[in-house]
């Protein structure tokens, strides 16, 4: 899934107000928004960042896994329930992805700034083999694998950032 600033060319369904799982695969409402739905998920998302982030490591740790394994599930039912491959506006695969970027990556806004930027860099421009899996794997493992994948890109780069401008 890529995101422009086109409007969305899936119209949004009103299952997105009355279904609870609807309602989260869009990230509780961002993914409605007409513009840009990756990078609205992505921001709210990235504001449960430093309620995750006082939680042990293992904590933390926890709640991406969980996040990943419900995503999985929850894209693939709502995909289906809709009748679309991957809605533009479902961004659960934004929030996994936003939170396992900053798993481990200390506090403070300007690792924030900084991460969201690499995450929906990444997102959007999906170098290779995020490109190759977004392409070529399908139903709810394949709209959240290459977020996770994001993700964890972006964590990488971050522990790098941290090392390097501590």
């Amino acid at each position: 899934m890529t995101d422009s600033l086109q409007p969305t060319a899936d119209p949004i369904p009103l299952s997105v107000w009355s279904n609870p799982w609807h309602n989260l695969a869009f990230g509780l409402g961002s993914g409605t928004l007409p513009k840009a739905p990756g990078t609205w998920g992505s921001l709210v998302a990235l504001a449960f960042v430093p309620l995750w982030q006082i939680l042990p490591d293992w904590g933390y740790g926890l709640v991406i896994m969980l996040s990943m394994l419900f995503g999985i599930w929850l894209c693939g039912k709502v995909a289906r329930d809709l009748g679309v491959h991957d809605h533009e506006g479902i961004v659960w695969d934004e929030f996994a992805g936003i939170w396992i970027t900053f798993w481990l990556v200390p506090a403070g806004w300007y690792w924030l700034l900084l991460g969201f930027v690499v995450f929906r860099l990444l997102d959007i421009l999906k170098p290779w083999p995020i490109s190759w899996v977004d392409r070529h794997v399908h139903g709810g493992l394949g709209i959240m694998l290459d977020d996770i994948l994001a993700g964890f890109a972006a964590c990488g780069l971050m522990h790098l950032a941290v090392l390097w401008l501590g």
